[in-house]
């Protein structure tokens, strides 16, 4: 409410400033008339500039005035060559107009080569080998990233976008005491990491207000920053992989790191429960990994020696199935 108020106000003053101060000596009503649209355009061109992000701003202003100067020195060449004045005259204010615009649409449509932070990566960054790791919200919570980052696995700097922080902080005052819980250990992890002497860990506080949703604001900025993603959601692994981008997936890393079982090896297990089958137990390593076992279920409670007959790879990860031989007992 106080934002147009004051809006208001200042279309006032200009009205009134044209209306005492007419421009090229118009009645007053006329000139009052005129500053009046003028300041309805103001007001208009400011409500969009609050829209837009920084970046496009200040890409656009650069893109222009490069355009200013690339035109101003086209003229100006063009001068020097030629005894026509008016035709020279005519190349000049030409590139004057046509110049600024072209270098007000590459500011626009190709904002990241002039974003501050880009810019900022290029002659800072590069040098120093610096890598980015943005955390998203998942891997936070999960928790293990701070193992990872305790044995040394990960190298560079952490990135938490401030939008992330606002997400997690969210979780965490949620009346959901499930959420709430979950929220917490994410605020606990991120304490970790930031008094942990093996990684740094950086809040990063740049946003795209235009943009809301967390994954879509995560992409756009590992896209600015050319960061890799730490994540443990398959979502966003999918979306960050089809933009081109390098994807860190904590449970893919953990399938890879699982035991080889071939068909023929013997193992241990302890039978949990019965299976889905006839006479049949499943157990789990100690990585989660699940064990079906046939002709175990009488078995459910304690450890046996069975054989693999054949192991399933998943989209969640391997499934091995074996048989109890009970005269091998």
């Amino acid at each position: 409410m106080g934002i147009h108020v004051f809006r208001f106000f200042i279309i006032g003053c200009i009205t009134a400033a044209g209306y005492f101060f007419p421009l090229f000596r118009l009645p007053r009503p006329a000139g009052a008339a005129i500053a009046f649209i003028v300041g309805g355009i103001i007001m208009y061109l400011e409500t969009r500039i609050r829209r837009t992000q920084f970046k496009v701003i200040w890409s656009s202003t650069i893109g222009t005035y490069a355009g200013v100067f690339l035109g101003w020195s086209l003229g100006a060449v063009y001068k020097n060559i030629t005894d026509d004045a008016p035709t020279a005259l005519f190349i000049r204010i030409f590139f004057l107009i046509i110049m600024p615009y072209i270098g007000f649409l590459v500011g626009v449509q190709k904002s990241e080569w002039l974003d501050p932070a880009h810019v900022f990566r290029f002659f800072k960054e590069k040098s120093g080998g610096r890598s980015y790791k943005l955390l998203d919200t998942s891997v936070i919570i999960d928790g293990r990233i701070t193992d990872l980052c305790d044995t040394g696995f990960i190298e560079g700097t952490l990135v938490i976008p401030q939008f992330v922080l606002k997400e997690l902080q969210f979780i965490a005052d949620s009346s959901d005491g499930l959420k709430r819980q979950r929220g917490r250990r994410g605020l606990d992890v991120l304490n970790h990491l930031q008094k942990s002497s093996q990684i740094s860990v950086v809040i990063w506080e740049m946003d795209f207000p235009e943009i809301r949703d967390v994954d879509s604001k995560l992409i756009e900025l590992a896209r600015q920053l050319d960061a890799k993603i730490v994540t443990n959601d398959v979502n966003l692994n999918k979306v960050a992989k089809l933009r081109g981008l390098s994807v860190l997936n904590i449970n893919e890393l953990a399938n890879a790191l699982r035991p080889v079982v071939l068909p023929g090896e013997s193992m241990r297990v302890f039978i949990l429960k019965e299976g889905k089958e006839k006479d049949q137990g499943v157990g789990y390593l100690d990585d989660g990994t699940m064990v079906v076992v046939d002709n175990s279920r009488r078995m459910i409670g304690q450890n046996v020696d069975i054989t693999v007959t054949s192991v399933l790879q998943t989209t969640v990860g391997k499934m091995i199935f074996g048989r109890y031989n009970e005269d091998a007992r």
